[in-house]
């Protein structure tokens, strides 16, 4: 059910929401409305193997002796790592050298490093009441922790090297309230899939999506993660949570700074509400070719498999593991699938190692990678041949994005890949438990 609040978006006389209070800090003015344009310091400029190397050869057109802050800088080669061929090694190189000639502090890679949306967060790097910008649609996701993160393009992110600011149009705000518990086998993908299905994958183009409600309370910070991350696929500028309880003790043993987070007005004026009752929600399947093209499992059942992939910026954490493994121990995965488990970084890849997770998986029979993007974006280690079918835990599913133009990309939830896996079709966790 939606509801808008009867006022008019970029009124002044009304509260602020936490993403208008940001922008208005950051670009020192006292308030900003929807539709304003403003200039605005940011505290965290990202880019990886394939966005970085166009900004770096942009950056250089600008003749200066050095970025703005190299503290602020992150260089995170993720999308064709290991380097999958001469051109992807080439890429990592540029960004290598030029992390060392500008001293950038925070340059990650293989073996260092994860990929970068789930690397930053678990590095201490996020703060609420921050702006954030990543030449990647998903840099998003770091509005779990009540930051304004979104991405930009490469040419944005080779001035904001150089200058330190960014320009945006300020967004409306949309509200999303989820009352109810969680049902069992139900997380953050499931309600993201279930809002993107809803509202399509346009249906919050350039608008702030404010996730709230009971429901949002008991998810985990990964499951925060993944509801943020997916933001873009329903048109979002960004997507965030306010910071409580959860986010604080997330952030308790990374913050090595003082920050203060910041909180919409109880009279925030809001484009929209919308209000759903999720205690009976059935774990979401997106069929292709679209993230918005979605159904609960029990009308995805019996959709046969090739190919698995457990990862991704967005469900490759530790929580998802765990889940994944818990479906799977003591099984073995379909002889006519295929299951790829990959560790979105290092130390889940090691955290997994040490519960026992990974031996979980390699016992099923599923093969374990070392942290990359890989096959989300079709880029390696996973490319579906023509007629294949995947199940996985990334987020998109558009025509081609796995591999081959003919072959199709279901997305879920963990538990639902990690089961589906076993049973070689689409199947409900209970199933195989």
């Amino acid at each position: 059910m939606s509801t808008g609040n009867g006022s008019e978006i970029g009124s002044t006389e009304f509260g602020s929401t936490m993403v208008e209070k940001i922008l208005a800090a950051k670009a020192g003015k006292e308030k900003v409305v929807p539709g304003n344009l403003v200039n605005t310091k940011i505290d965290l400029a990202l880019g990886n193997d394939i966005t970085a190397p166009v900004a770096i050869k942009e950056f250089g057109r600008f003749e200066v002796d050095e970025v703005f802050d190299p503290e602020k800088i992150v260089l995170v080669p993720d999308h064709f790592t290991p380097n999958k061929d001469i051109a992807s090694a080439e890429q990592a190189l540029l960004i290598r050298n030029f992390a060392e000639k500008y001293k950038i502090k925070h340059y990650y890679e293989i073996g260092r490093m994860g990929i970068e949306h789930a690397l930053l967060p678990e590095q201490g790097l996020i703060r609420p009441g921050e702006v954030i910008i990543g030449a990647d649609s998903h840099t998003c996701t770091y509005g779990a922790l009540g930051a304004f993160a979104t991405g930009v393009g490469s040419t944005d992110l080779a001035a904001a090297m150089v200058i330190g600011e960014a320009w945006f149009k300020v967004p409306a705000t949309m509200r999303f309230e989820y009352r109810g518990s969680l049902p069992e086998w139900v997380g953050g993908k499931d309600l993201i899939l279930f809002t993107i299905g809803q509202i399509g994958v346009s249906g919050a183009r350039y608008r702030a999506m404010e996730f709230a409600g009971t429901a949002i309370s008991q998810l985990s910070m990964d499951g925060r993660l993944t509801m943020a991350n997916m933001a873009i696929e329903a048109g979002g500028k960004c997507g965030y949570i306010q910071p409580d309880q959860v986010t604080f003790d997330y952030l308790k043993d990374r913050m090595t700074v003082p920050y203060e987070a910041v909180y919409s007005d109880q009279d925030a004026l809001y484009e929209q509400v919308f209000e759903y009752d999720i205690s009976r929600l059935e774990p979401q399947i997106a069929f292709p070719p679209s993230p918005d093209n979605v159904y609960p499992v029990s009308e995805a059942k019996g959709i046969d498999l090739q190919q698995v992939v457990i990862g991704s910026c967005t469900n490759g954490r530790i929580e998802d593991l765990r889940i994944a493994a818990a479906v799977i121990k003591k099984k073995k995965v379909h002889p006519g699938v295929r299951m790829l488990v990959i560790p979105a970084t290092q130390q889940i890849y090691r955290q997994a190692l040490e519960e026992g997770l990974l031996s979980i998986f390699v016992d099923a029979e599923a093969a374990v990678s070392t942290p990359t993007c890989g096959p989300c974006l079709g880029g390696h280690m996973g490319i579906l041949a023509r007629g294949e079918k995947a199940l996985a835990t990334t987020n998109r599913n558009f025509v081609g994005r796995m591999g081959h133009p003919e072959s199709e990309v279901y997305l879920s939830g963990p538990a639902v890949a990690a089961a589906s896996a076993v049973a070689g079709k689409i199947v409900h966790p209970e199933e195989v438990i």
